[in-house]
């Protein structure tokens, strides 16, 4: 797409490349089939033994384009999976829960990884959740084997579409927090509406009548945060302190002089003590 002026325009603001690797038909395919927004076609050719497809995804405002490329889990194409994992940034590893064999190969492809593109965020994906009244893996089983292996857990189903997005979506998000690169976006975050309450009402308060608002203490020290935080009225406050400070050291004059005009008091003509003295 171009622009105006001539200059490309790019219709994605990041983009990643994700492997979607496993055992021979534990449905990669079917998850790729299932996007429909994907482009099948590849910029340049890719041999027999991988897929591809690319999609967008919307992620906080952003748009995130993936390469996604389907490595086929048979034993004869792990050369062509070594030369294209090393450029991957996050890695899919998809088993059939329908298919013990697929569960129990895991490890051997995160071994693969871990030579090959060591350090790349991973996340657990179980495949054909339709599936389920064959079900050879139990949820349970498989959530604590991602628990172990640091890294998060889905079961998904392409014939209903179910939850194909969201992981592709939170493994997204695990990439760009690791390589920092949230920081990009932070300032058009939307802001909640608790933020646009304590703006509205630190906007008109200064910091020191903070606390003298009826509000819970909670409350009154988040809004006390919040105003040194954002530097709102910092004018105003100084402006209302010097005032303040100015009127009660008025007061503290006034009352020193009022206090220095009383006579000194004298005992009482029909004092008896001897122990009674003027000071």
């Amino acid at each position: 797409m171009m622009s105006a002026l001539g200059s490309p325009v790019r219709a994605y603001d990041f983009l990643l490349k994700f492997l979607l690797v496993g055992d021979s038909d534990v449905g990669k395919g079917e998850i790729l089939a299932s996007l429909q927004d994907g482009a099948a076609e590849s910029p340049y050719g890719h041999p027999a033994g991988i897929d591809h497809k690319t999609t967008t995804i919307l992620l906080d405002g952003r748009r995130v384009k993936l390469q996604l490329w389907d490595t086929s889990g048979q034993g004869r194409f792990c050369t062509i999976f070594r030369s294209y994992s090393r450029g991957a940034q996050g890695v899919i590893l998809v088993y059939d829960i329908a298919n013990r064999w697929s569960f129990d190969g895991i490890n051997r492809w995160i071994k693969e990884i871990d030579e090959h593109a060591p350090g790349v965020p991973k996340i657990l994906v179980g495949n054909r959740l339709h599936l389920a009244f064959k079900r050879q893996v139990p949820t349970e089983q498989a959530q604590a084997y991602a628990e172990r292996l640091g890294v998060t857990f889905f079961e998904v189903s392409p014939l209903c579409n179910f939850n194909i997005t969201e992981s592709f979506t939170e493994l997204a998000r695990i990439v760009l927090l690791r390589h920092g690169m949230d920081r990009l976006w932070r300032p058009s975050k939307v802001l909640s509406l608790q933020d646009l309450c304590c703006r509205a009402v630190v906007s008109c308060t200064p910091v020191h009548l903070v606390d003298k608002l009826p509000l819970p203490v909670a409350l009154r020290s988040h809004l006390k945060s919040f105003s040194m935080a954002n530097g709102l009225n910092t004018r105003m406050m100084h402006g209302r302190s010097y005032s303040l400070t100015a009127s009660s050291s008025h007061k503290r004059s006034s009352f020193c002089k009022a206090r220095t005009s009383r006579p000194p008091q004298s005992p009482p003509r029909n004092c008896t003590r001897n122990s009674c003295k003027i000071s």
